[in-house]
């Protein structure tokens, strides 16, 4: 699936089940909470903590839900994803072409 098809998905659920988009303002209240609800496997997942009685590890789950508040947010606002992301890709590319490869940090931590 691509982007293009992915916020083209959004959009036509959107049409059929949601009634209408949130506002961009609450979905961008939205897109917190569920970012913070990555932040909470991540720290139970990678972190000391420890999963509590009746929590998951829905690490794929709360990663879907953050895509699909961004493609709301993405189709609201018109912004084509496809095109962002390789404009974003581009602009990396030709600021941290060497960046990276010469951060003396990143080598000594080696390879994860």
């Amino acid at each position: 699936m691509t982007l293009e098809e992915a916020q083209l998905q959004v959009d036509q659920w959107i049409k059929q089940y949601g009634v209408r988009y949130f506002s961009e303002l609450t979905n961008m209240a939205v897109l917190t909470e569920e970012v913070g609800e990555l932040a909470r496997v991540m720290a139970r997942k990678y972190g000391e903590q420890s999963f509590k009685l009746g929590e998951k590890d829905n690490l794929d789950e709360e990663i879907a839900d953050i895509f699909w508040v961004l493609l709301c947010i993405a189709n609201q606002t018109g912004v084509n994803l496809t095109e962002a992301f390789q404009q974003s890709l581009d602009k990396k590319t030709r600021r941290d072409q060497t960046r990276h490869i010469n951060n003396p940090k990143l080598k000594e931590y080696g390879e994860k």
